[in-house]
Parts: C-alpha cells; sequence; structure tokens
C-alpha cells in the first residue's frame, strides 16, 4: 500500500474486511500477483481474439471474489449474458416477431471495459481506495478486463449497468426493446418508423463512447426488417426463435452420419455460424452440446 492510501485511505470496507469476507490473510492477498498466459482463438469474422488464461493462484482468488464478493450485486435485466437464467435464447426471445430488428457490435468489449470505470464501481459498493487498489490489481489487468478471468463477465455487466439502464429507457420511450448479450446490443420495434431506428442508431453510438467503446466501423450496421432473416445472438426470431434453417440442415447431416458410423463433419466457424464449413472430425462432446442447445431452444422456446 502507497504512502497516500496509508494517509488518505477514504471511507468504505477495508483491506482487512475483505480478507475476512474472502477467507483468506491480508499478507497472502497482497502476496499474489496478476500473471496470465496469453493465447489466441480464431474469430467467426475472421482473425483471433487474445484470451489471458490467469495463473492458477490467481485463478482461485479470482473465483473466489465472484463468489462471494460479486455474485449476489445486481445488474440490469437486460443483461442477457453470463448471468443465470438467462441465455441466448432468452436474449432472442425479447425481440421475436418485431417489424425491425437493429444490432451493434461493441468493439474488443472486455479489453475496453477500463481499470478506471471498474475501479469506481468498487468504491460506489463501498471498499476505499486500498481495498479498491486491491481487487483492481487481480480483476483488471493492461487497462482493462482480462478476457479468460472468471471475474470478467459480471464485472462487465455490473460496471455497465448505466449503459444498460440509459439504453433500455430510450428504446421504452421510442416502444422498442433493448436487450445486451455482452458485447452484442440488440433493439427491435414493433413498428418500422425510420425516424426511430435513426435515433437508436445515433443515441447507441453516443452512450458507448462516452463509457470509452467503441463500435465496429467496418462491420456494416445490422437492420433486418421482416422480409429478411432476423437473427439475434444466432438464432432467428422472424417467427419461432430456432436456429437458421442452414444450420438445422447441417446438423441433420451430422446426426445421420453419426447414426451410419461414417466420419462427421464439423464446421469450421464457430458455434452459430448460419454459413457452416465443413470440415472433418466432430467430437462426441462437440456434438452433444449442439444437441444441449437444440434441447434448450426446445424448453424454452414453449414461452413463445
Amino acid at each position: 500500500m502507497g504512502l497516500l492510501d496509508w494517509l488518505f485511505p477514504g471511507s468504505g470496507h477495508t483491506v482487512a474486511e475483505l480478507a475476512r469476507r474472502l477467507d483468506v490473510d491480508q499478507a497472502q492477498l497482497r502476496r499474489i500477483q496478476p500473471r496470465y498466459r496469453p493465447f489466441t482463438i480464431p474469430k467467426r469474422s475472421g482473425g483471433t481474439r487474445r484470451i489471458l488464461a490467469p495463473e492458477r493462484e490467481l485463478k482461485d482468488l479470482q473465483r473466489l471474489v465472484l463468489r462471494r464478493l460479486l455474485a449476489r450485486l445486481r445488474v440490469h435485466p437486460a443483461a442477457m449474458g453470463f448471468e443465470r437464467g438467462r441465455s441466448i435464447v432468452a436474449n432472442a426471445l425479447a425481440h421475436r416477431r418485431q417489424a425491425v430488428v437493429l444490432r451493434f457490435d461493441i468493439r474488443d468489449f472486455f479489453p475496453s471495459t477500463s481499470t478506471k470505470r471498474v475501479g469506481r464501481y468498487f468504491r460506489r459498493i463501498g471498499w476505499n481506495r486500498p481495498a479498491a487498489k486491491l481487487l483492481l490489481r487481480w480483476c483488471c489487468f493492461e487497462g482493462g478486463l482480462p478476457q479468460g478471468a472468471p471475474t470478467s463477465p459480471r464485472l462487465s455487466n455490473l460496471v455497465n449497468y448505466r449503459v444498460d439502464a440509459r439504453l433500455a429507457a430510450m428504446a421504452a420511450k421510442l416502444g422498442a426493446v433493448y436487450t445486451r448479450y455482452a458485447d452484442d446490443i440488440t433493439i427491435s420495434l414493433a413498428a418500422d418508423d425510420r425516424k426511430k431506428v435513426h435515433y437508436m442508431q445515433r443515441f447507441v453510438r453516443r452512450v458507448v463512447e462516452a463509457e470509452g467503446y467503441r463500435l465496429h466501423h467496418r462491420k456494416k450496421l445490422s437492420i433486418r426488417r421482416r422480409h429478411h432473416q432476423q437473427i439475434v445472438t444466432g438464432l432467428v426470431v422472424n417467427d419461432r426463435v430456432n436456429l437458421p434453417r442452414s444450420v438445422r440442415r447441417w446438423l441433420r447431416a451430422v446426426e445421420h452420419r453419426a447414426g451410419s458410423q461414417r466420419p462427421v463433419w464439423t464446421s469450421s466457424s464457430e458455434p452459430l455460424d448460419p454459413r457452416p464449413r465443413k470440415r472433418p472430425t466432430l467430437s462426441t462432446a462437440q456434438l452433444e452440446g449442439w444437441r444441449a442447445l437444440q434441447a434448450m431452444i426446445a424448453r424454452q422456446g414453449t414461452r413463445q
């Protein structure tokens, strides 16, 4: 702890209280260093995504912080990603049978959720400066939330409560529906009002940029009307929420091959890509994952 933190710790819960809640000795808490193992995975849109995997000791502590400090804090109802009882299906259901569906994609979502914003959040929920600094050391890295840390998904929802509240309030005022699944923002309207559509485009950009985010400029804004295939978090929402037809056909072919003991084909794209490209060998675990997704769609789809 620095001299200024010792002299002016500020009000709020102390490091001693942090250690008590985590049931970890203060000396051990101060000793743990933020060490990560970086690696990359392919992105559906091309290129790679950088993942920061925390080392074992740090990861165990992050899980403790998630379970004991963050789990019961309130996120906005429009935040659909990473939350118990919410899913890509619930996110899609909110936008079914709408006249217009708008989708926005936030660029580098986790790294762009800045350490400064996370620090302000920790202070706002009651930690003093030294305790907040320790939490930041464990939960942030290289100026933002590390993609790969157990705490990052929940913190991204907690920190973005104001973003969700502003966008949800404006959507409601215009008779629209707003949800956010991680970096994927969706707004839908029951009536095709072009003035409202254009206003929401400008408003969303203004709100997210005010919090330090950028929308993808290289991708065209997705505006889908009833005569288009409207897709939300990988699921078609024009009528009943379901996988795109091309994906359903591909899965039927995969199941047929699996049943006939022939080599199974898989997609070289990420799950829910509506244009799967065939490549041999689909593991049993991958096939079971697709079956579980289909079962979830069928189960949650009864709410339609």
